[in-house]
């Protein structure tokens, strides 16, 4: 049994070990988001633009009908772009976008993507860089392609996200943002998606941690002896007065 004991507090010292760094991260990481300000991390403010109004007496409607050339469509929206106002229309072939003034079909350029990206930005800043993106990046994780990423040349470092389908802004990511998210995959352990607090990973790490306690408690009761209470027993001996001897006849 003293060997078994030797080798549980072993491992027990091991096991310790690794659960004691991952709990500093976990306290590292949860300070962290926590002193982020979460208006910088939403992507600071953003400009409103108001909506272009819609054309009167246009033809646009009924020539987005005979484009669909009745198509069942499950989905329709008016939505305003910097240029103009389209109807974004949902079909069993995915999302698109008409001119609302003459029915012409839109689409996503470039062009159209850095004016959706520049009219939200409240600063006004230069746009540095506006390409495609050919697959999902941690920045967009939870959308769909196709992407436009817009780089602006401001403090923070900024990136608009414009979807290539229906032109609308998705993200606004800076610096501020990407710390947040960097200390949110060390707190939630998700280091390849970093969208699941409930992987196998963290799991284990619980029940290592249950494991932990539970040895730890064996281990406290098992080598615990008499004289590790010989302390509290110490001032009582003292106050004690010392036994008298009867005297010899």
């Amino acid at each position: 049994m003293k060997i078994k004991s030797i080798w549980l507090r072993r491992i027990h010292k091991w096991v310790g070990l690794v659960i004691g760094l991952q709990f500093l991260l976990w306290a590292i990481s949860g300070t962290a988001m926590a002193l982020l300000d979460m208006d910088e991390v939403a992507g600071g403010p953003i400009a409103e633009t108001p909506a272009p109004p819609l054309p009167t007496g246009s033809t646009g409607w009924p020539r987005v009908q005979q484009a669909l050339s009745g198509e069942p469509v499950t989905g329709l929206g008016l939505r305003s772009l910097p240029q103009a106002t389209v109807y974004q229309v949902t079909t069993g072939q995915g999302v698109r976008l008409f001119s609302a003034a003459d029915g012409s079909p839109v689409a996503v350029d470039q062009a159209t993507a850095t004016a959706v990206a520049r009219s939200a930005h409240p600063g006004g800043a230069a746009v540095k860089a506006v390409a495609p993106l050919s697959g999902l990046t941690f920045a967009v994780r939870t959308h769909e392609l196709p992407i436009w990423r817009v780089d602006f040349d401001d403090a923070r470092n900024s990136s608009y996200y414009v979807s290539g389908s229906t032109g609308e802004l998705l993200e606004r990511r800076n610096d501020t943002w990407r710390w947040w998210d960097f200390f949110w995959m060390l707190h939630i352990m998700d280091y390849s998606e970093r969208t699941s607090f409930n992987h196998p990973l963290i799991i284990t790490v619980g029940f290592a941690m249950v494991w932990l306690a539970a040895t730890g408690f064996w281990l406290l009761f098992r080598t615990m002896w008499r004289h590790d209470f010989a302390w509290l027993q110490r001032p009582f001996h003292r106050r004690r007065p010392a036994r008298q001897l009867p005297a010899p006849p």
